[in-house]
C-alpha cells in the first residue's frame, strides 16, 4: 500500500482529474492528491506559495501537456530551470502519443511519458511504480 507519498496532478480538464482520481484511489487509497489546473498554479504549489493548497513530501508530478496559460512544456522548462525545483520526479500524462511531443518531455528529464487512452486498464502499474519511488524515497525505517 502507498503511503506518505503526494501525487501534485496538473490537468485542466475535470474529466480527465477525475478520472485519474478515481484510478489512483482504487490502487491506493491513502496517496495525498493536490490538483493544479495549469501549470502556473503548480508552480505556485511546488514554491510553497499557493494560499490553499500544499504538497507533503515525498511527492511527484503527474502533467498533462495541453493546458491553458502555461502549459506541460512550459512547465517543464520552468521546473528544470529552477535549481530548487529541478529535481522535480515529474510523469507525463497526456493525450498526444506524438513522437516530437515524447521525446520533447524526455529531454527535459521526464520519468515516464503515458497516454490517457492507454493508462486506464493499466493504473495497478502506475500504482506499482508510485509504490517503487516512495520505497527508493523514504527512509528506512
Amino acid at each position: 500500500m502507498i503511503r506518505e507519498l503526494s501525487v501534485l496532478i496538473v490537468e485542466d480538464d475535470d474529466v480527465a482529474a477525475e478520472s485519474i482520481t478515481r484510478g489512483l484511489r482504487k490502487v491506493a487509497p491513502d496517496i495525498h492528491l493536490v490538483y493544479a489546473e495549469n501549470g502556473q498554479i503548480a508552480i505556485d504549489i511546488l514554491k510553497k506559495q499557493h494560499p490553499t493548497r500544499a504538497l507533503k513530501t515525498p511527492y511527484l508530478v503527474l502533467l498533462d501537456l495541453n493546458m491553458p496559460i502555461m502549459n506541460g512544456f512550459e512547465f517543464l522548462e520552468y521546473i528544470r530551470d529552477d535549481e530548487a525545483l529541478q529535481d522535480t520526479v515529474i510523469f507525463i500524462l497526456t493525450t498526444s502519443n506524438d513522437d516530437n511531443d515524447r521525446s520533447r518531455a524526455y529531454d527535459n528529464n521526464v520519468a515516464g511519458y503515458m497516454v490517457k487512452s492507454s493508462v486506464g486498464p493499466q493504473f495497478a502499474k502506475l500504482a506499482a511504480l508510485l509504490h517503487a519511488y516512495k520505497n527508493a524515497v523514504e527512509p528506512n525505517r
